[in-house]
């Protein structure tokens, strides 16, 4: 208890600096793969801190890592800093008003989310130095998490082969363990090539891709019947083809993301929609070309870690907001359905209260609604043992990748529910660090669940970091 109480008083010293650089992060939204400024202040701070600094890792611009110890096992923190096209308001206010500019906003806070990880890390490193004890602690600053799959890249090419466990976070309405349930995904684009003819002269002469892409739609969209109830499939259209109605379009390109509980699944599914689209092919006489463009895989749990941090959520309480903070809430709130409000306490299932922040540490037994998105963190998960915080940054029942998530990225309760998770990170951390049955145990049931399913990484061995990729949200 001393030693976690210490660890927490070392990151209330650095937390203000912690909270600017969260700020200027928000100040400067990039979208996947474009994060440069975002990731040069990241950097910025691990120098100012004293880290080590690996720069560019597995090929990719916008990924860093700092490391601080020596010796003992190895500690990685995630962090992310990419934001969302399209979410882009002014701070600190209850309506809709988007900023001049590109449009992007940290619509799923990952300010906060690089900010709170790096600040934990930095507090773990302080306490190694001051008291002498073996164990590194490693920042890790990663890209791309909105459909880019940039961890899935970098577990591929070996940034965590020697790392024993991995903690991370992210902004939610209340401070939980997270219960590490999300689906495995694949972006695939598909190209249709066919041949251009006047539309209203020659219309025989011309076969046309649009065509296929609308008739790969349609198949789809009858598929969505007779798969599981809990897979996804999402697209969007990225080239029409070009604006003349009279031209039969040769070429039109559209992007599946498919989701799946499971990396089989995943599979199965996929195979199933590749059949659709060579079948549209084949009713259009055009051809289709395929280009995977990003996978991640299902989340992996690990029990001896879910309740370490549990002990951690347990002992320091829910954050300290005030009565500000919960009446600017209820102004977002204000601009919420009761079924975005009712949502967020089924996800963690918890009795619907009147409260507009978190005021509890959802138990570790709660079992909520499954989360039905993804996140690259499963491929880290499937590679070293990996736990997740939930920290409470904002009103209940925001929609994540919203408006009122952005507007709430700089205000005080985020502030304080970022240092609040940073202490929860930092405080399991240390745990591991002293307490070498944890790791041991957290390592044993790893390899447990690998030996019943090998991980296998999604990404073909051909796929590079889609490091232009601008157009992607996960």
């Amino acid at each position: 208890m001393q030693n976690t109480e210490e660890i927490w008083r070392l990151v209330d010293t650095r937390k203000e600096d912690f909270e600017a650089l969260s700020d200027r992060v928000w100040d400067m939204p990039e979208i996947a793969y474009t994060e440069t400024r975002s990731c040069a202040e990241h950097t910025a701070m691990l120098e100012q801190q004293g880290f080590r600094i690996t720069r560019n890792v597995a090929g990719i611009p916008t990924a860093v890592v700092g490391e601080a110890g020596e010796g003992g096992p190895v500690i990685a923190i995630l962090g992310e800093y990419d934001a969302l096209p399209g979410l882009s308001n002014e701070a600190g206010v209850a309506e809709h008003r988007p900023l001049p500019g590109a449009g992007h906003g940290h619509g799923c806070g990952h300010n906060l989310l690089g900010s709170a990880s790096l600040l934990a890390a930095t507090a773990v490193k302080d306490y190694l130095e001051a008291h002498g004890i073996k164990g590194r602690v490693r920042y890790y600053g990663c890209p791309a998490e909105e459909g880019g799959a940039a961890k899935g890249f970098m577990v591929r090419d070996g940034a965590f082969k020697d790392v024993d466990l991995a903690i991370t976070w992210h902004p939610a309405a209340f401070c939980r363990v997270d219960d590490a349930k999300s689906l495995a995904n694949t972006r695939i684009d598909f190209s249709f090539a066919g041949r251009a003819s006047h539309a209203a002269a020659a219309p025989h002469l011309g076969r046309s891709a649009l065509d296929a892409v609308e008739l790969m739609n349609v198949g789809v969209n009858y598929m969505r019947e007779h798969i599981p109830s809990d897979a996804r499939i999402h697209y969007a259209l990225l080239d029409a083809g070009g604006i003349a109605p009279n031209v039969v379009q040769a070429k039109a390109k559209v992007r599946y993301l498919i989701r799946a509980r499971d990396l089989p699944e995943l599979n199965r599914l996929v195979g199933r929609v590749r059949k659709v689209a060579d079948g549209a092919a084949l009713m259009t006489e055009t051809s289709v070309t395929t280009k995977v463009v990003s996978a991640v895989s299902n989340l992996l749990g690990n029990g001896p870690l879910e309740k370490a941090m549990q002990s951690n959520l347990d002992r320091l309480g829910p954050p300290p907001f005030d009565d500000v903070d919960r009446a600017f809430a209820a102004k977002i709130q204000a601009t919420l359905s009761e079924e975005d409000i009712e949502t967020s306490y089924r996800r963690v299932g918890m009795p619907k209260t009147d409260s507009t922040l978190c005021d509890v540490i959802v138990p570790l037994e709660a079992k909520g609604e499954p989360m039905m998105g993804s996140t690259d963190v499963g491929d880290v998960s499937w590679a070293v043992p990996t736990v997740q915080a939930r920290g409470a940054t904002y009103a209940i029942g925001t929609p994540g990748h919203s408006w009122q998530l952005t507007a709430q990225g700089k205000m005080p309760a985020a502030h304080k529910g970022m240092v609040h998770v940073a202490k929860v990170m930092a405080g399991t951390a240390l745990d591991a660090i002293q307490d070498e049955t944890l790791v041991a145990r957290a390592k044993a049931e790893h390899q447990a669940r690998l030996s019943r399913t090998p991980y296998i990484c999604p990404i073909p061995e051909d796929v590079q970091p889609p490091i232009a990729m601008s157009d992607a949200a996960d």
